[in-house]
């Protein structure tokens, strides 16, 4: 029965985009129902799959048959069933079925929903084999393909150059991420000989000197995976860009899926990257650990695109810089050894930033595709469903109790509090900054006056966009009191404590850390303080006025785009230009040609001497016979 599941679950949206590839390319309404129906299947089947694990005794489980056999390296296509898969296929499964149905309203009458449909099913059977891998070379397969799945999904609308660009930026910015990753996964197979996750936390466990000098510099390679993926600094450019896809691709790649394959990557090999720092010798000195690393890594992000959101206005990007601010939380828990209260986040990240994401679709819709927020305005009494939603979904996101994320957030800062104070302070900055921006676009695109006719005849959305919002809405407001932290405690930790009641898990986090719960409604006071006092009736933007050349400095994203770009020119640009120089001049020029030239030349000079004449042979017949005498008698 649960191979079954597992199976169902995993196959069926790849049949279902394979469905459509093949019989439902002309029929918009038929591809929608396959891939809609394939996901909701995947959904019932995975809260079956996690209701029989609860009462499991025997997890972790795993089902393998035989993959690939070469030499030493013997690989299974596998799955790992244990408390984090099942939960995260839920979640996965849960969102992805709001947002394919949301889908079908948004894109009616587009003439590629077909296409669209394809691939996000194919996205959704690529994510889901990363979750289900029981060892890395499988997982590295799903994972390329998450690639290149949403390498499609940005670039949906390819006639516009800004999306293709995107999906192109996407697609090789992880790439180098990928290209770590990779190494990292050949130097553990070379040094522990396995790539299977359960071995080789055997193998560490008993040993975990195993790795040598390499140890730190093999976690940090296979933490490059986890930059890409999640965009975390530097590789952090291409997820702003990816908003040139559809709104409901932003809401799945950028909420629940894709960005939050590589925090759960990270989770799930924790056991590798919290061993101790071992350098090479080369690199004696360095004291810091994987972990180390991966926190300040997680910490910088998140301060950096928390600033950067303050000065956007499109509504897509300014949601999209929350996220890479809330990836950034999750991998500074990772680096802070809570790989509980990261996974903890992601969960209840993924309801309400899917919500705000497809909030923000019904808002573009009912304004005919504008997104710049200074051009709307009085929106709250026009789209009350949109805005009440809207408003929950950015509640749980500032952190804000009784919301769910209120309770992810505060694990994480407390977990900081009692770790890394600097981190702690840093995090803190990032809450209030976080409220700062959210309830900046709140007030300037629901709440402050009109500021285009657009705004003033905005309408409701449909039904089918309406529903999915409220169905989102349920996790946004609950999630907190699912006692899914209790899940992933009892996944990581073997600890199955919980708050209890309700009331009890309401009250638990000013119990057991008072101060950072206290300090984060401290910041969510300070950050919706000033949010009012600058934009509640405002229709320019105050703040880039007062911080002029700064404010130019976090619109243009302290200008890393433009460093990369002269950097390319000054590196692969130059060396393309060389080896164009070489391979035009110097080998098909001077080489080629030049041999090939100087050969018909000396053959054309040497035609002019076969003129078939008898007295012109006779006479250099003669000149031969006298050049050679004068060289024997001078």
């Amino acid at each position: 029965m649960t191979f079954a599941l597992v199976i169902l679950i995993l196959f069926l949206p790849l049949l279902a985009s394979a469905g459509i590839l093949m019989f439902a390319r002309n029929h918009p309404a038929a591809s929608a129902k396959l891939s809609i129906g394939a996901v909701v299947i995947s959904f019932l089947a995975s809260v079956a799959l996690f209701r029989s694990g609860l009462s499991a005794e025997n997890l972790p489980a795993e089902l393998a048959v035989r993959w690939l056999n070469v030499g030493d390296l013997d690989i299974a296509f596998g799955f790992r069933l244990d408390l984090l898969t099942l939960l995260m296929l839920v979640v996965v499964t849960g969102v992805a079925s709001a947002i394919h149905l949301y889908s079908w309203g948004y894109l009616r009458g587009d003439r590629s929903i077909p296409r669209y449909f394809a691939c996000l099913s194919f996205f959704m059977f690529s994510m889901l084999g990363i979750i289900m891998s029981n060892n890395f070379a499988q997982m590295f397969v799903f994972w390329e393909l998450v690639g290149l799945s949403s390498y499609l999904l940005i670039g949906f609308w390819f006639e516009r150059p800004s999306a293709a660009d995107a999906a192109k930026k996407a697609f090789l910015t992880n790439r180098v991420g990928d290209f770590g990753f990779l190494m990292g996964i050949l130097l553990l197979w070379s040094q522990l000989g396995s790539v299977h996750f359960g071995q080789i936390q055997t193998k560490l466990a008993e040993n975990p000197q195993a790795l040598g000098t390499l140890t730190t510099v093999v976690a940090l390679l296979v933490f490059c995976g986890a930059v890409g993926k999640s965009a975390q600094f530097p590789l952090h450019v291409w997820l702003p860009d990816a908003m040139e896809g559809p709104t409901p691709v932003s809401a799945l790649i950028h909420a629940a899926t894709m960005v939050a394959a590589g925090v759960f990557m990270l989770c799930r090999v924790f056991f590798l990257l919290a061993l101790p720092a071992q350098w090479p010798a080369w690199m004696g000195g360095l004291s810091w650990s994987a972990l180390d690393v991966i926190a300040w890594v997680g910490g910088i992000t998140a301060l950096l695109a928390a600033l950067m959101a303050t000065q956007q206005n499109d509504i897509k990007r300014i949601l999209a810089y929350s996220t890479l601010s809330q990836l950034g939380y999750m991998v500074m828990a990772v680096g802070l050894g809570g790989p509980s209260p990261a996974m903890y986040h992601l969960a209840t990240h993924a309801f309400f930033k899917a919500l705000l994401f497809l909030g923000a679709g019904s808002v573009i819709v009912a304004l005919h595709h504008e997104q710049d927020i200074w051009n709307m305005g009085a929106l709250a009494g026009r789209m009350k469903v949109t805005f009440w939603t809207f408003l929950l979904a950015t509640l749980a996101l500032c952190g804000v109790p009784p919301f769910s994320g209120f309770f992810s957030k505060d694990e994480i800062l407390a977990l900081a509090f009692t770790q890394n104070k600097p981190l702690f302070f840093l995090g803190l900055f990032v809450a209030f900054l976080t409220t700062f921006y959210m309830f900046r676009l709140v007030m300037v695109a629901f709440l402050g006056p009109a500021k285009k006719p657009s705004a003033s005849h905005a309408r409701e959305s449909e039904p089918v966009m309406i529903l999915p919002l409220i169905a989102l809405g349920l996790p946004t407001v609950l999630a907190g009191f699912w006692g899914i932290d209790a899940v992933f405690g009892r996944g990581f930790h073997g600890s199955t404590e919980h708050a209890g009641t309700w009331w009890q898990q309401m009250i638990f986090p000013f119990h057991h850390a008072p101060v950072p719960a206290l300090a984060s409604l401290g910041a969510f006071a300070i950050g919706l303080a000033s949010a009012w006092r600058l934009y509640r009736q405002a229709k320019t933007d105050p703040l880039s006025t007062a911080l002029g050349a700064g404010s130019r400095l976090l619109q243009h994203r302290f200008y890393l785009d433009e460093l990369y770009e002269r950097g390319i020119a000054l590196t692969q640009d130059a060396l393309a230009g060389i080896a164009d120089f070489t391979d035009r001049w110097i080998i098909a020029g001077l080489l080629v040609r030049g041999i090939h030239g100087t050969v018909e030349l000396t053959g054309r000079i040497l035609r002019l001497f076969q003129t078939g004449n008898v007295q012109t042979y006779a006479f250099w017949v003669l000149m031969g016979v006298s050049a050679l005498l004068w060289w024997v008698l001078r």
